[in-house]
Formats: C-alpha cells, sequence, structure tokens
C-alpha cells in the first residue's frame, strides 16, 4: 500500500485539482505541504464547481482527513472564508476532517501589503516577480528570519505578543523605507486574539499525526502547489515561488520522512502555460498560441490573468520528473490538441550555436534559449471525454507515447476533461 505525493511538473496550472480529487477517492489522508492561497485549484464535481485556494482538495470528499502542513504559509482569515464558503456548498468542514500543522506560519495582513507595495515600486517587466500580492514571499522570509507568527503562538497570548514585537521591529523599518504607515500594534492583536478561538481547534501536532496513521496503514496522498519550475531552488529563478515544489518537499513540509513517500506523480499538462513574467522558450505569439489559450480556458484561478501558451517542452518535463523522482506522470488537457494539423514538440535548446538538453541556470542563457522542435501529425477526431486508449485517434496515442519517450517518465494516468471520471488509469499510484 503506497503514500504518494503529486506535484506539478510545469509552471502550474497543470490541473492538478482534478488529479489530486480523482485519487483522494483512493487515499484516506490528502495533506498539502507547501506553498500558499497563491495557489488556486479548481475541482468539477457532478456538474459542481468548487474553487479552492488554501484547503487540501480533499475536502470535498466525505470521510477523508484533511491537512495543513507546517510547510504551508497560511492566510488565517482568508482561511476561515474558504471553510465558509465550501461548506455554503454543501460540504461539511469540521476540526473532525480539517486539521492544521501548530508550526504552520501565518500570513499577516502586514505581509501583503509588503508584497504589493515592492511589486508597485519594481520598474520595468524584468523586475517585475509576477507575485499574485498575497504575502506568501514575506511570510517564508520571516520564517526564514526567525520572525514570524505560527498557529501555535495564538494559544499564549504573551508569546504572541513577544512574537507580534519582534515582526514589528523588521518590519516597521521596512515600511518606512517605502513611505507605509507604522503597523498598528494593538489593533493587530486585538485581530489575533478575536482569531484564535476560530483557528486554535483546527491546530494539531500534525507530524505526530500523520506518523500514527501512517503506521496504521493508512493511504496518504501529499498535495503540491504551484508547479516544479517555480520551486525556489531549482525554478526560473528569480521568476519563481518563495517555497520548494518539488516532491521532496511533501517529507520536510509535513515531519514525515522521506521514506514516507512511496510514488510520486508529475501533473503535466499536454502543451506548456506560464503566468507571469519569466523565461518561456516554446511560448507562442501567433494564431496557434491564441487558440490553445481560448481551447485549455486559459485564466488563473487565482489572479484571472490571462497565461502564456506554447507548444510542449520535454526538455523542462525530462528535467523536472528527474527533480522529484518521478515514477510516472498524470497527462491533462490532451483534448485541447484536437483539431491541430500538425503539432510540435521541444527536444532541445540552441543558444548561441550550442545545443542543450537541460535548461540552464545562467538567466541569459535562459533567455536567449530557441527551442529545436519536432513535428508531429495531428488529428480532427475529438479525444474529449474518452476513457480507454481505443477512443483515442491513433494521433493522439503516438503523440503521448513520444513524450514518454521525452521526458523518460510513462504516463500513469490520462485526463481527457475536467470532470473527474473523464480519466484513462495506465497505472494506479497507491497500488505501487
Amino acid at each position: 500500500m503506497a503514500n504518494v505525493v503529486v506535484v506539478g511538473a510545469q509552471w502550474g496550472d497543470e490541473g492538478k485539482g482534478k488529479i489530486v480529487d480523482w485519487l483522494s477517492e483512493r487515499a484516506d489522508v490528502i495533506v498539502r505541504f507547501q506553498g500558499g492561497h497563491n495557489a488556486g485549484h479548481t475541482l468539477v464535481i457532478g456538474g459542481k464547481v468548487y474553487k479552492l485556494n488554501a484547503l487540501p482538495s480533499g475536502v470535498v470528499r466525505g470521510g477523508k482527513l484533511s491537512v495543513i502542513g507546517n510547510g504551508v504559509v497560511l492566510d488565517p482569515w482568508h482561511l476561515l472564508k474558504e471553510i465558509a464558503a465550501i461548506r455554503e456548498q454543501g460540504v461539511d468542514i469540521s476540526p473532525e476532517n480539517l486539521m492544521v500543522a501548530e508550526n504552520t506560519p501565518l500570513i499577516m495582513p502586514f505581509h501583503g501589503e509588503l508584497d504589493r507595495a515592492r511589486e508597485a515600486q519594481a520598474s520595468g517587466s524584468n523586475a517585475k516577480i509576477g507575485t499574485t500580492g498575497r504575502g506568501i514571499g514575506p511570510t517564508y522570509e520571516d520564517k526564514v528570519g526567525r520572525r514570524v507568527i505560527r498557529v501555535a503562538d495564538l494559544a499564549d497570548d504573551e508569546t504572541l505578543q513577544q512574537r507580534v514585537d519582534r515582526a514589528l521591529v523588521h518590519h516597521n523599518a521596512l515600511r518606512a523605507g517605502l513611505g507605509l504607515d507604522p503597523i498598528d500594534r494593538e489593533g493587530l492583536l486585538a485581530e489575533l486574539r478575536a482569531l484564535a478561538p476560530q483557528l486554535l481547534p483546527y491546530a494539531k501536532p500534525v507530524w505526530k499525526v500523520l506518523h500514527d496513521l501512517r503506521r496504521a496503514g493508512k493511504r496518504i496522498l501529499f498535495e503540491g502547489a504551484q508547479g516544479s519550475l517555480l520551486d525556489i531552488d531549482f525554478g526560473t529563478y528569480p521568476f519563481v515561488t518563495s517555497s520548494n515544489v518539488i516532491a521532496g518537499q511533501a517529507a520536510t513540509g509535513t515531519g514525515l520522512g522521506p521514506n514516507a513517500v512511496d510514488y510520486s506523480l508529475g501533473i503535466v499538462k499536454a502543451y506548456t502555460t506560464r503566468v507571469g513574467a519569466g523565461p518561456f522558450p516554446t511560448e507562442l505569439f501567433d494564431a496557434d498560441g491564441d487558440r490553445l489559450g481560448e481551447r485549455g480556458h486559459e485564466f488563473g484561478t487565482v489572479t484571472g490573468r490571462k497565461r502564456r501558451c506554447g507548444w510542449f517542452d520535454a526538455v523542462l518535463v525530462r528535467q523536472t520528473c528527474a527533480l522529484s523522482g518521478m515514477k510516472g506522470i498524470a497527462l491533462t488537457k490532451l483534448d485541447v490538441l484536437d483539431g491541430f494539423k500538425t503539432i510540435r514538440i521541444c527536444t532541445g535548446y540552441d543558444v548561441d550555436g550550442t545545443h542543450y538538453d537541460y535548461l540552464p541556470t545562467q538567466a541569459a542563457l535562459q533567455a536567449r534559449a530557441k527551442p529545436i522542435y519536432e513535428e508531429m501529425e495531428g488529428w480532427s477526431e475529438s479525444t474529449q471525454g474518452a476513457r480507454s486508449w481505443n477512443d483515442l485517434p491513433g494521433a493522439a496515442v503516438k503523440y503521448v507515447r513520444r513524450i514518454e519517450e521525452l521526458i523518460q517518465c510513462p504516463v500513469a494516468l490520462l485526463s481527457t476533461s475536467p470532470e473527474r471520471d473523464d480519466t484513462i488509469l495506465v497505472t494506479d499510484p497507491f497500488a505501487d
């Protein structure tokens, strides 16, 4: 009986929500282990749409335990609003089926203000990171700087005041330089004291609970946010998120050891998209790119920003599969490619006459990387809603098989629409 970690293998928006929901039916516990509420997951179940940012995807499934791990940075006010919104859709959420790690860092209102002020003062498109402005980055900075407020701090007023004072010494100095007013200490403390009785019932020693559940033979699904190419260490720096996104973070972001993960599953879109600034070698600026965006409804769940679109980049996905030790991928949105006469796959880069079979780390080289394409025949038949290989056109099957060869990782699941049942299962990750 395996435990599974699911991570995005591109720049995010790969369709993790549907795949995690599909897998959650086989899991007992669903755990978020990194990121914040800047990640949007859209689930379509029985025609009803659920949009989640902070909550694990498993909350919409009855009889499951959902967990927010210590690797997450949590906006508590947003979490409570999201819980209320999902409850209004008929989903039961309580401390019985949702828990938050006691050592989870909290996003404060001043983190979002700092985030937005920095981005507003950045001059030129190259200086802007493309942050959602929700305070994710500044909270991770405070975590490393040992001045963050954590969930457990809400339980003791003396400790809470000490944590707030330490944070304010740093942030008020920053705010002065950015032309922002000082933080209202008493107002912030009042907000946190009012928040405490609402949030603390969900607080638990997650590391211990998960350890006990694992020993009891429960299946655990680790749910990643964003995409591997946004990883703080291995992404297209500095146009990245502020956490580690690759599979290894599942261990430190929950308190379980690395041997807790048996199967790493990468979510991969059948083409490539990206939101915000940063290198994108296969980006299209023509009718094909517009068509991918329109057919794929490529707008950010959180920001509403239009996503940049391009052909499938096998070089990048091979790289992210290696970084996360992926045993299989879930290929999504294959139906978006229906009707293209020819389809291109990037198999390498040309950088000033030098061939690369990986994306170099140096930003200047990334910016000059030109894709080397392989062309494949497209298909006119529809793949939407296919639930078996026999339902797919031959050219579509060839496309999927070629992707497997190029990324050196097999397809475990194939998604052909947003509906959870429109999925072709090749390998059940939980049966690894």
